[in-house]
């Protein structure tokens, strides 16, 4: 997954396109072997085809039932379609049953990210780092999960003695590096 959790909790749309984007450079790894099932699929789900994408992911599944690539590609389907909870359990098989895969680890966390489970998202980000302690992206989400939960604690502080300065600063700091940034403009040439 290419984009940090900071930058998509706020809107599932993000959620989506991350998934894709992240399905894409996992399944990737698998095209040198098998590039046109995993390709079309990551071009109709680009495309927004979905119900052709579910098709074919279904199609190829019924022949290759386990294959863990593949699933993946389903589970961004079923996000890109707003079915959350069943792409949730797609991952969850995954990790069960392939539980060497960061991947499947770090996109759970993103769903449950999304749903404001945070210790979920913390533990499978923490797995995720466990099977590969060189993980940029989940050690990235993972910092943003802490960033979340400490905006929660603050909050709740806050709640307790509104006029505590020191969580009010803290917990203003966090809302502004956790809102979503506004694309800027890039100068020619870069």
């Amino acid at each position: 997954m290419k984009q940090a959790l900071s930058r998509i909790l706020p809107s599932a749309l993000h959620l989506a396109r991350a998934l894709a984007i992240a399905s894409a450079a996992w399944a990737g790894q698998a095209a040198t072997a098998q590039a046109d099932p995993y390709a079309e699929v990551g071009q109709l789900v680009r495309t927004g085809k979905l119900a052709e994408a579910s098709t074919k992911v279904e199609q190829y599944l019924a022949g290759k039932p386990r294959d863990p690539q593949m699933r993946f590609l389903k589970s961004v389907v079923q996000t890109e379609q707003g079915k959350p909870d069943e792409a949730v359990e797609t991952l969850t098989q995954i990790t069960q049953e392939f539980p060497e895969l960061p991947e499947p680890y770090n996109n759970l966390a993103v769903l449950y990210a999304g749903q404001n489970q945070y210790d979920k998202a913390r533990t499978a980000l923490e797995m995720a780092i466990r099977l590969n302690p060189n993980y940029a992206t989940a050690h990235e989400n993972l910092g943003d999960v802490y960033a979340k939960l400490a905006s929660q604690s603050y909050g709740r502080s806050l709640q307790l003695q509104a006029n505590n300065p020191q969580a009010t600063q803290k917990a203003a700091a966090l809302t502004t590096m956790l809102a979503p940034q506004a694309a800027k403009p890039r100068a020619p040439g870069k």
